[in-house]
């Protein structure tokens, strides 16, 4: 009786394991077709092919965040860690849109770049950092709750928290670089 116990329970993880396994696959090419839909949509609006990668350059820091979060809880990652990671890539991308159209838009009046960054991240400091903290401390009572309905959404609160935790600190130093970086290319290439 305890030999086919075990195989029962051996057959029903190795099930689990691999339909885990095809999710993760499905999720990571629904994944990068929403990056390629965020990229038309960002080139649409911004008018331009390079503009979208600088806004979305924060991406992987994010997923880097959440991973690290994971790590810190002592967490897995399920399902909806992967579901969350959808939803931070999109809240990274808005706080990098934040500092970038208002790089753009300083650009445009005809100050340097050298300058319009310096201003652009300070006057958008503020609206980058309230955009993420309110939205990590909605998800905060939720990271520690006790009960037995919310160990669910643990995991997608851990990854939206710390990867929104991660790329906020981050958006401040690494969008002004891309900016940098892709306003030197634009000079030397010429006009888009």
């Amino acid at each position: 009786a305890d030999k086919s116990l075990d195989e029962t329970f051996a057959t029903t993880l190795a099930g689990q394991s691999r339909d885990f396994a095809e999710s993760a696959s499905s999720l990571l090419f629904v994944f990068l077709l929403a990056l390629v839909l965020i990229y038309l949509v960002l080139a649409w609006v911004f008018g331009s092919y390079g503009w979208p990668l600088v806004v979305m350059s924060i991406i992987p820091f994010g997923l880097i965040g959440a991973l690290f979060g994971h790590l810190a809880m002592g967490l897995d990652v399920t399902i909806l860690s992967l579901f969350a990671l959808f939803g931070l890539s999109g809240i990274v991308v808005n706080d990098s849109i934040i500092l970038v159209t208002f790089f753009k838009r300083l650009r445009d009046e005809g100050l340097a770049t050298q300058e319009a960054l310096i201003e652009a991240a300070c006057q958008r400091l503020p609206a980058v950092l309230l955009a993420s903290l309110t939205t990590i401390a909605g998800l905060t009572p939720l990271l520690f709750e006790t009960s037995l309905q919310a160990q669910f959404l643990i995991p997608m609160a851990t990854s939206i928290a710390f990867g929104l935790a991660f790329a906020t600190l981050l958006i401040l130093f690494v969008v002004p670089s891309m900016l940098s970086v892709y306003e030197s290319a634009a000079e030397r290439i010429g006009p888009q």
